[in-house]
């Protein structure tokens, strides 16, 4: 049986390491629980321990784990996001963490204006422009970043990467400094805050916190391998 709340602990203090090393308050970065594939009594367990925010992949199941936890959980959304499922999401989502495509802001901003909300978004940035990998290049990041701070039916409120995945957390360091980067030239476009950088998992999230990240998406180390 996994031991979610001394991986919790685990966790943290290893978080809060990365911030004292880099001059920082630990409280100041959230610690985003990714519940993907997860039981609903293991989120609870993790309530438990002190988690609030936890992180979903897929729409449906965010849906679903909405239906049945509700708000004692702050839900980020941090998967690629199909514009036919944002229906699914929009009312339950905390923070969408994957706008990558006009389209899809489109869509956001349309349902999110008939119930009368404003859903608070951050744009996917592809820093290392891995194929596999969704997000906008650098070179899409700056049209998409203006126009979708005209919507009125959704906040840009910061950027969001996924690094590579490598045996070594140092080699990604740049690709995290480059988001932070990006984070700094965007304060003060009008419409947009730079509130958040969404950066750094379960092998990688100490470097992302050296780097600036103030939310990080951790759920192997804490929850284990998946059970489904």
């Amino acid at each position: 049986m996994t031991d979610i709340a001394q991986n919790l602990s685990n966790v943290r203090e290893r978080l809060a390491a990365a911030a004292r090393r880099a001059g920082r308050n630990p409280a100041e970065i959230t610690l985003v629980a990714v519940s993907k594939n997860i039981p609903p009594e293991w989120i609870r367990q993790a309530i438990m321990a002190g988690v609030s925010d936890f992180g979903e992949n897929r729409a449906q199941e965010l849906r679903a784990k909405y239906a049945e936890i509700g708000e004692l959980a702050k839900w980020h959304f941090i998967g690629h996001l199909q514009t036919n499922k944002v229906k699914y999401v929009i009312k339950a989502c905390h923070l969408l963490h994957s706008l990558d495509r006009m389209s899809l802001a489109i869509e956001i901003d349309r349902r999110a204006r008939k119930l009368g909300i404003q859903v608070p978004v951050l744009l996917q940035v592809n820093i290392s422009e891995e194929e596999s990998k969704f997000g906008v290049t650098e070179a899409e990041f700056w049209p998409l970043l203006q126009e979708v701070a005209k919507l009125p039916g959704l906040r840009v409120k910061g950027l969001m990467t996924i690094a590579p995945f490598v045996a070594d957390p140092e080699t990604v360091r740049p690709v995290f400094r480059r988001l932070r980067e990006l984070s700094r030239e965007a304060t003060g476009l009008s419409g947009v805050e730079m509130s958040y950088l969404s950066m750094g998992m379960s092998n990688d999230f100490e470097v992302a916190v050296e780097e600036g990240a103030n939310l990080v998406r951790v759920g192997t180390a804490i929850f284990g391998e998946r059970p489904i």
